[in-house]
């Protein structure tokens, strides 16, 4: 069997029907869990406000309201949150019966640390990473740091999970990744340490990654052309994005981050039972020579769908030779792949750093922390929706490169507006989100249709590794803004726009069918340039015709 005709040997199945349906919500169902999982660090790691703790000494009422010093932020009065005045000597003042701010100036008074510890508010929180290790001041970058620990993990997980779906099927590594997330969470809980719980994030984060991989090629390798498009657009991002906006709800319900912890924990034990309705990819197991399995797995489908099936649904699969085992050295024997995916690694890089160095500041936004997670959550749905509407008929390449200048435009025109039209530079902010989270479900599925069968998941693991080192660096982009406010915008918006640039020489994938093998890839690759070429030399023909014309 060539293993370019898989689509047409399954095309009796038709492109819906019960079978196609039910696998669709299924595997959308696994999205939900990693919505929960994602950003709760938002919760988790947010900092009270807090104040250095005072010691039960011999103080006036007037001199312990005092003794925290008054400091500037963004033009307003605020008290310190990391120093106090000298204790030994508001103590002396205080006993010798001096009135702060009448008898003592203030500023000439000497300060130190919060040598004592800090006061949390429990307005919003009852506690947190922030609150229980003290993660504040001098402390402050281990929450930037626990932040990153999360997409170190989203990298390893990239690179593993890759090899592992390639090797052992999808299907296995999506409920092995379920296991381990919700191990590792529930651990997590467990933290004795701040350490502790970097490291347990840590695999949080490679089990997430790898779950919604190896979930993903599944579901685009399973159903059919039409389902295919739904899927990996309005199906994968759109569940993804219900457990997103869910999570600030159970968070507002459990204050406390290890219980909080203990419950998300649970979410992925509800997955399990899918096991034995959720089938492997039968192009995988065709790829790995176990053609009769891949049978049954169709004609299983078509009993679904109420449909008979041919006698031999694929041609010569006695024969079949199983293929070889692919890895990451294939990619780079070819020069066209090299450079495909090159391409491909700095969109993924650029679209990461903006998306979640966007959906990361929206804790240092005002007003309620809960609320303004949903919001940014719920800006994601209109998106996902128009792009799984725009990605019927448009041009993948042409809109993938649209919507990173409308994210990265925005960003850089951000810096222009007044401190004190807020609400505009809030909506301008929201429409970068929009614009990143267009590019974020175009590119999923534009990679997986650029990629052959037998080095999808390898490919896409690769391009996910190189999201990481982007998401690994949104905290630290976004932590500049201590410096410069405008500074991350600058730097997102920059980089986006230049990759909307590179975006322009990648192949177009819109109504071809997914190559199965490298050199189906590199034929239709071809035949793209040759149907350029004939364009731009028909173009020249009627310029100068034109030009002829004209004279």
């Amino acid at each position: 069997m060539n293993g370019t005709d898989y689509d047409e040997d399954t095309a009796f199945l038709g492109q819906s029907g019960p079978y196609f349906w039910t696998t669709f919500f299924l595997l959308n169902a696994l999205f939900v869990s990693t919505g929960f999982n994602g950003l709760y660090i938002v919760f988790v790691g947010a900092a009270p406000k807090h104040s250095c703790l005072i010691p039960e000494v011999n103080l006036t009422e007037e001199w312990r309201n005092a003794i925290i010093p008054i400091t500037i932020v963004d033009g307003e009065e605020v008290q310190s949150q990391c120093s106090r005045y000298k204790l030994d000597v508001v103590r002396n003042l205080s006993a010798e019966g001096y009135i702060p701010g009448r008898d003592v100036n203030l500023t000439n008074l000497e300060q130190e640390g919060c040598l004592n510890g800090w006061n949390y508010s429990k307005d919003i929180y009852q506690s947190t990473i922030v609150t229980e290790w003290d993660l504040v001041c001098d402390n402050q970058w281990k929450v930037p740091f626990a932040s990153s620990t999360l997409f170190v993990g989203y990298l390893v997980g990239s690179l593993i999970s890759g090899q592992l779906s390639d090797r052992f099927g999808r299907k296995k590594v999506v409920f092995m990744s379920l296991g381990v997330q919700c191990l590792s969470v529930l651990l997590q809980s467990f933290s004795h340490s701040w350490r502790m719980f970097c490291i347990m994030y840590l695999w949080v984060g490679a089990s997430q990654i790898s779950l919604y991989i190896s979930a993903f090629v599944l579901g685009t390798e399973v159903l059919s052309k039409t389902m295919r498009v739904l899927f990996t657009t309005l199906g994968a991002f759109l569940f993804y994005c219900i457990g997103y906006m869910i999570l600030p709800w159970i968070a507002y319900g459990i204050r406390e981050w290890r219980t909080l912890l203990a419950v998300l924990s649970a979410t992925p034990l509800m997955n399990i039972p899918l096991w034995w309705f959720i089938p492997e990819s039968p192009r995988w197991l065709i790829t790995q020579g176990r053609v009769k399995e891949a049978e049954a797995i169709v004609r299983h489908a078509a009993s679904k769908n109420n449909i008979e099936a041919p006698p031999v649904i694929f041609k010569e699969s006695e024969d079949l030779p199983v293929c070889k085992t692919y890895t990451m050295l294939d990619i780079l024997k070819s020069k066209n792949l090299r450079c495909i995916t090159l391409m491909c690694l700095l969109l993924w890089m650029a679209i990461n750093i903006g998306y979640f160095g966007l959906s990361l500041n929206t804790s240092n936004l005002s007003g309620n922390p809960f609320v303004n997670c949903f919001l940014s959550a719920t800006t994601e749905v209109p998106a996902y929706i128009v792009s799984t509407w725009l990605l019927k008929a448009c041009p993948r390449r042409a809109l993938l490169s649209l919507f990173l200048i409308i994210g990265g435009g925005v960003l850089l025109l951000i810096q222009f507006i007044p401190d004190t039209f807020h609400h505009v530079a809030l909506a301008l902010e929201m429409t970068g989100k929009f614009g990143f989270t267009m590019a974020f479900s175009i590119v999923y599925i534009y990679t997986a249709e650029i990629y052959p069968t037998v080095l999808r998941n390898i490919g896409m693991g690769m391009c996910s590794s190189a999201a990481r080192v982007g998401s690994i660096t949104a905290p630290y982009v976004i932590f500049l803004g201590t410096y410069n406010k405008v500074l991350p915008y600058i730097l997102m918006g920059s980089l986006t726009i230049a990759s909307s640039v590179v975006n322009f020489f990648l192949p177009e994938t819109l109504h071809k069918d997914l190559p199965e093998t490298v050199e189906q890839m590199q034929e239709c690759q071809s035949k793209e340039k040759s149907n350029m070429n004939a364009i731009s030399t028909q173009s020249r023909f009627l310029s100068c015709n034109s030009f002829n014309i004209l004279m």
